[in-house]
């Protein structure tokens, strides 16, 4: 009887991680099926999007520049003629190798929605019917906010970043020619980066329903969050303080938010409680 207990119970560990292997199948491969469509619309991607904020006709550039004159602050974000910089490929399979990287991160950041929704699909059936009617919205909330992420990281950080180091020199003896693996890294970092930040909220939501956080110690500890916003703002911007505000705030933001979540499900767990 017990060796049949232990059978059963290996079993179902083994359906379980089968079914998680064709989560993760469907998840790739719906990752691959857009990384294709994007790889496909190679000009688009890189001349528009990618080679965007090396103009200075960027947008951010142009919003930056009135706002930090109308302020007073002289933050260099007015120029003009070109970027000081350029942009070179200086290995054989250089260009081809970017080309292929890039249409896998687009892939994933265009699927995203379809790799959250696989997720609630493999965590939905553990969960009770009156917690997966407190999540309703998951998939929108959490591809929301990571598309938020993504703009911010595209249209706040990678341009803050190109601007400074693509500006910066130790001396005028030393051109800017960086290597279009060097460039797309920075873009990708900071775009990927902002929207995985972005799902803060989401995780604390989980950490919140498994225990591990609560909202007395999110307030507790909220200013050591606040050092470490500010070190994780001077780790991914240019080392100036007007940069670095501007994104700690936003982050900030966010972990305000999260604490506000995690007290509505400490709420809700112990009404729930109270029901039972």
């Amino acid at each position: 009887m017990g060796n049949y207990t232990e059978n059963t119970q290996e079993m179902s560990f083994l359906d379980h991680l089968e079914e998680l292997r064709w989560h993760l199948v469907r998840a790739t491969s719906a990752v691959f099926i857009a990384g294709f469509i994007a790889f496909l619309a190679k000009n688009f991607i890189f001349d528009i999007l990618l080679f965007g904020p090396s103009n200075i006709d960027f947008f951010t550039y142009d919003i930056l520049c009135r706002l930090t004159t109308a302020i007073g602050f002289e933050g260099g974000f007015c120029f003009e003629g070109e970027m000081p910089f350029s942009i070179q490929s200086r290995t054989m399979g250089g260009q081809f190798s970017a080309h292929i990287w890039t249409s896998i991160t687009a892939g994933f950041i265009i699927a995203f929605p379809y790799i959250i929704y696989e997720f609630w699909r493999f965590v939905s059936p553990a969960m009770r019917n009156h917690e997966r009617k407190n999540a309703r919205g998951f998939i929108f909330i959490s591809s929301m906010l990571f598309f938020m992420g993504v703009l911010f990281g595209y249209y706040l950080i990678t341009p803050l970043s190109i601007n400074f180091l693509g500006r910066y020199q130790v001396s005028g003896q030393v051109l800017n020619e960086f290597d279009i693996d060097s460039y797309i890294g920075l873009v990708r970092s900071s775009v990927v980066a902002s929207g995985l930040i972005f799902e803060l909220p989401i995780i604390i939501y989980f950490l919140t329903k498994i225990g591990v956080v609560t909202p007395a110690s999110l307030k507790k500890y909220r200013k050591f969050a606040l050092v470490g916003v500010l070190i994780l703002s001077a780790v991914i911007t240019p080392p100036d303080i007007l940069s670095q505000v501007i994104v700690a705030i936003p982050v900030l933001v966010l972990y305000e938010i999260s604490i506000v979540i995690a007290r509505i499900v400490t709420r809700n767990e112990k009404r729930n409680s109270l029901i039972k």
